[in-house]
């Protein structure tokens, strides 16, 4: 890479960890469209993947104590079947109209939170955790980031920012290593510069998480909250942008 490759590669790895740090999501959203700008996406997915996997297992065993098992046990076996779907569907559909529905769908929700007043909090039912796996599971499979759906889904049925944050990273943690095994097996991740770069890019990662985290402890829950709405926000926009450009 030339010098200003690596400085802007280092800039999106800062600012992508930094917001892992503190909401225990949206590295994958954010990294992935802005280093694709630069390089090419059969290397970047594969590249995130590991990091992603990598900045899970940190920070959710870090706060192992945190992480409602219950619900990652509810979402799981709807996730495995959503990935299969995925990676289906993703030689199957125009990849344009799902990213649109997609991006919509996130875009409708994210308002409907920033827009709601305060009040106090109701749990989602349950029975909205198979929908949020299975499309979880099924974009992770198709664009290689499903955070959305199951930050909607536990960000209504968790209350607590640390378990939230813990949750959310122990699920992605256990979701990476299934697309791992997929990717080892389509043979995306058998070139050793996708490991290299990784463990070169790892202290980077590891000092933004560490930055991010200590932010995160200073937020309410309702700011939190607000964060995670802003986030997908954001997260709808890449994903309506990248569906029109194609």
């Amino acid at each position: 890479m030339a010098p200003s490759e690596l400085a802007y590669a280092a800039a999106v790895l800062t600012l992508a960890y930094f917001v892992r740090g503190i909401s225990g999501f949206g590295s994958g959203l954010i990294a992935v469209p802005l280093l694709a700008l630069r390089f090419p996406l059969q290397q970047v997915v594969p590249f995130m993947l590991v990091a992603d996997f990598a900045a899970s297992a940190l920070v959710g065993g870090l706060h192992f104590q945190h992480v409602d098992r219950t619900e990652i046990r509810r979402l799981m076996p709807a996730t495995l079947v959503g990935v299969a779907l995925g990676t289906g569907l993703l030689v199957a559909l125009p990849a344009a109209a799902l990213l649109s529905v997609l991006g919509l769908f996130i875009l409708a929700f994210a308002l409907r939170g920033l827009l709601a007043r305060p009040g106090p909090f109701t749990p989602a039912s349950t029975r909205w955790a198979w929908p949020a796996a299975l499309s979880g599971g099924a974009v992770s499979g198709l664009f290689g980031t499903g955070g959305p759906p199951y930050v909607i889904y536990l960000s209504h049925r968790i209350r607590d920012k640390a378990a939230l944050r813990a949750t959310l990273s122990g699920l992605f943690f256990l979701e990476g290593l299934v697309r791992i095994v997929t990717f080892l097996i389509a043979g995306l991740l058998l070139d050793g510069g996708v490991w290299l770069q990784s463990l070169l890019a790892a202290p980077l990662i590891m000092a933004a998480l560490y930055a991010g985290s200590h932010v995160h402890t200073r937020l309410t829950d309702v700011q939190m909250l607000r964060l995670v709405n802003l986030l997908l926000l954001g997260s709808a926009a890449a994903v309506l942008a990248k569906a029109w450009s194609l």
